[in-house]
């Protein structure tokens, strides 16, 4: 038996969902832990291209288990969204996929506090996706947020009425914003009374089970460590804990249970949403060097977000952000993807090491004021010119591309298990 935790290293966008849609097949169970509709996991089969945000990527798969645990929250007019999306292509979402009765849901009025915080930053916006993830999180860990089996409570009513006094006199007297109705969050809990309470499960109890009848168990995070509410650029992160062990509070399983870290990273960097990057070249601003190489890597990698649809800032792949999320996750391996898109480049450049205040640093500052000054001190390595696109082993590479999965694997400290050299699910390499 082989349980896996498949993560994010970077700021998210690694190209999760293909990772996992590769590993699903070979698993039994696919559990989903932590966080909410922000994370958009895009798969590719044949001509088919499926997003997904709240259900695991497993879910496509005819004889694996879907889970979503308890340390996700969930926005009940998306994941019914969604399931009507996977229904109506005839995938039987009822039998393949459980969700926890602890799961914390987000209501409109999330939603609402989202926006109006937001907006109230002016120029200092964090960039969040305004799916009121943040909000219900805040609630989850205040006591006052609403479960699923919350809808099956005689108090429920009473709850509702104390949380929306406390929200609107937020919006309207604090944030000059307009109330949410009740009505409005009535429908969502109506709707996840309907569709989403006949699908809770003991996810714990399901897993043991499982676990004990020696099924193979892939853990699937969402976003990126880079994100992880205590160990990524804070306070420029998501809501949650993005790292590997998250996966133990969000699913209610124990250390033993996990038997490798799989650690999914991009042959460069990106990210969406402000905070510091240091090897950033291009953004939406058209922030490019000299080379245009920033832009080569927005471009042909289509770096745009699958939920959001915002434009990523690229740049040169950070070895030290990798360096950092190996220790934090325990990584086992690192799976690249996005290989291809280097294609063509003169040159491809490897931070390996900041420069602050004139010294050298070969770590993560936590103070993202710190981070943002870092200038980042490259290795430069030849190009290629040859097409990897489609390669499925690695004599197809060329030579300089090996180089440089080499020296990624010397700095980072890992080995590197998995290449992916396009989209398509047999676009990949094991190594």
């Amino acid at each position: 038996m082989t349980n896996t935790v498949a993560i994010g290293i970077q700021w998210g966008d690694e190209g999760k969902g293909k990772i996992v849609d590769l590993l699903a097949p070979k698993m039994d169970v696919v559990a989903r832990f932590q966080g909410g509709p922000n994370a958009g996991h895009t798969l590719v089969i044949g001509d088919e291209t499926t997003v997904l945000n709240h259900i695991p990527s497993g879910i496509l798969h005819t004889d694996t288990l879907s889970l979503i645990g308890n340390g996700t929250v969930v926005d009940p007019f998306r994941l019914v969204e969604e399931m009507d999306m996977l229904l109506a292509a005839k995938i039987p979402v009822h039998e393949r996929l459980r969700i926890s009765d602890r799961c914390q849901l987000i209501l409109p009025y999330h939603r609402a506090l989202d926006a109006a915080r937001e907006a109230a930053k002016g120029d200092g916006k964090i960039g969040t996706t305004g799916r009121g993830i943040g909000p219900c999180y805040e609630d989850k860990t205040a006591r006052r947020g609403i479960r699923l089996v919350d809808l099956t409570c005689e108090d429920l009513d009473a709850r509702l009425d104390e949380n929306l006094r406390y929200v609107n006199f937020m919006l309207t007297q604090f944030f000059g914003a307009e109330p949410v109705s009740r009505s409005d969050v009535v429908e969502a809990l109506d709707l996840a009374r309907e569709r989403l309470l006949p699908l809770a499960a003991d996810v714990p109890l399901i897993l043991q089970q499982r676990s004990r009848a020696g099924d193979r168990i892939l853990f699937e995070g969402a976003q990126g460590s880079m994100l992880d509410v205590d160990h990524g650029t804070y306070p420029f992160v998501t809501s949650s804990n993005t790292v590997s062990g998250a996966a133990l509070a969000g699913l209610g399983v124990g250390p033993g249970q996990v038997d490798e870290v799989l650690g999914i990273c991009k042959a460069y960097t990106t990210r969406v949403g402000a905070g510091p990057f240091p090897t950033e070249l291009y953004n939406a601003e058209g922030m490019c060097d000299s080379e245009n190489s920033g832009r080569h890597m927005a471009e042909k990698g289509h770096e745009f977000g699958a939920t959001t649809g915002r434009p990523r800032r690229t740049g040169w792949f950070d070895a030290i952000v990798v360096q950092h999320a190996v220790r934090i996750n325990g990584v086992t391996g690192l799976a690249i993807t996005k290989l291809d898109v280097l294609d063509g480049l003169k040159e491809v450049k490897l931070c390996v090491a900041y420069e602050c205040d004139g010294e050298r640093v070969e770590y993560i500052p936590a103070d993202c004021k710190v981070l943002e000054a870092c200038m980042p001190v490259y290795e430069t390595l030849p190009g290629w010119s040859e097409s990897t696109f489609g390669a499925t082993s690695q004599e197809q590479l060329p030579e300089n591309a090996k180089a440089l999965l080499k020296r990624i694997e010397d700095v980072c400290e890992c080995p590197i298990t998995m290449l992916s050299t396009g989209p398509d699910r047999d676009h990949i390499i094991h190594l």
